[in-house]
């Protein structure tokens, strides 16, 4: 990846943290810290990866995402706006009643959503149908599911992968959002995951370690992704929690609560300031 192409998309990515912060600030509430942990990836998706129109969003052919930790509405909410979806107005009313933007994903309601979710660990097991669907139909499109790492402690999880491998869905791309933070503190402390990478190859998945922050890295796994036959890919994407905003950044209290005005102001101020040294 050349430093131009590098430089582009920090800078979008920027603009998602800050579109991040916009929408959970004025919802007064949601979930920013996973959000901005996934917003590297959320940018390198949907502006680098997924064969996808904004001007036709149901296109049969188009590339499937699915955000199987739903909570993270907010990042993608803000990826979807600055790819054109949406206007970027529409993350100030987030969650407010009649409008567009839910809590969680809605399929129905939201341009260039393709799977309503939110009660955490079902999200893949719409994604495995989706590449199944694929296969069954003939169609070259890809599927990537995008799950939080406390996510994993879900047991539907496990079954959904157990059954992508048993029918060979190298159409499937798993990444995890792997911050080490749940709501409740440390995921490992909750109920270690270590080693994921083994666990997720013993049940029968092609795995690439990446960081989750790292544009070349990022693009080194999707790569081997596409290469990979036979089996599902699943990417461990290593990310820090509330990432590009110094108070929130490996702070488990930032899961699910907004920033009041003053810290609002510090995000947006710290933000800002990327964005306009990578402009």
């Amino acid at each position: 990846m050349d430093a131009e192409k590098r430089q582009s998309l920090a800078l979008k990515a920027a603009k998602v943290r800050a579109g991040i912060i916009e929408g959970v600030y004025n919802a007064k509430s949601g979930h920013p810290g996973g959000s901005l942990s996934s917003a590297d990836i959320f940018t390198y998706l949907y502006f680098e990866k997924l064969n996808i129109d904004p001007q036709d969003p149901k296109c049969p052919e188009r590339d499937r995402f699915v955000l199987s930790k739903g909570h993270c509405a907010p990042g993608l909410y803000a990826a979807l706006a600055l790819r054109g979806y949406f206007s970027p107005d529409e993350l100030k009313k987030l969650r407010h009643i009649g409008a567009m933007l839910q809590g969680h994903p809605d399929m129905k309601g939201t341009p260039g959503v393709d799977m309503s979710t939110g009660s955490l660990g079902q999200g893949i097991s719409a994604a495995v149908g989706m590449a199944l669907a694929a296969k069954m139909d003939g169609k070259g499109y890809k599927v990537y599911c995008l799950l939080g790492d406390g996510e994993i402690q879900e047991g539907q999880v496990w079954e959904a992968i157990m059954f992508a491998a048993h029918h060979k869905l190298d159409n499937l791309c798993l990444i995890l959002d792997h911050n080490g933070l749940q709501i409740d503190g440390d995921v490992e402390k909750v109920a270690g995951l270590e080693p994921i990478d083994e666990k997720l190859r013993s049940f029968g998945c092609e795995v690439a370690v990446a960081d989750g922050h790292d544009f070349e890295s990022l693009e080194t796994a999707f790569n081997a992704a596409r290469e990979c036959s036979c089996k599902p890919f699943a990417i461990i994407a290593r990310t820090t929690k509330g990432k590009g905003v110094s108070f929130m950044e490996n702070q488990a209290g930032w899961h699910g609560k907004a920033p009041n005005a003053e810290q609002y102001q510090k995000a947006m101020d710290e933000l800002n300031s990327a964005i306009a040294a990578l402009a």
